[in-house]
């Protein structure tokens, strides 16, 4: 079972609450957290891979983000050193989709 992220503990911006949609919300409106989430929806990539889809991060921030997501049960690090989305974090990936898809249309 993956680890999920403790909202006692968990810093929320903007929430005194700490409900699980605002731990959620504050965790993906994190600088990169979105765009590892985007990049790994298509299979793991190792740290090097990872930095250049996401246009050249910070290591600094990019590894920050990655621990974060790996304790939110996003995000795991493989047996060869690269790092994919947990059954977990696909189906988040996949609530994305439709908004995906809107974004596109609303481009055009």
């Amino acid at each position: 079972m993956a680890k999920q992220a403790d909202t006692k503990t968990s810093p929320v911006r903007g929430s005194r609450t700490g409900r699980p949609i605002m731990v959620l919300l504050d965790l993906l409106g994190r600088r990169w957290s979105l765009r590892i989430m985007w990049e790994l929806r298509d299979g793991p990539l190792t740290s090097r891979a990872l930095r250049t889809a996401c246009d050249e991060a910070s290591p600094t921030v990019l590894q920050a983000r990655l621990t974060e997501l790996r304790e939110a049960g996003f995000v795991e690090l493989g047996d060869g050193g690269g790092y994919g989305l947990t059954p977990l974090g696909q189906e988040l990936c996949e609530t994305f989709m439709p908004l995906h898809r809107f974004a596109e249309r609303w481009r055009r």
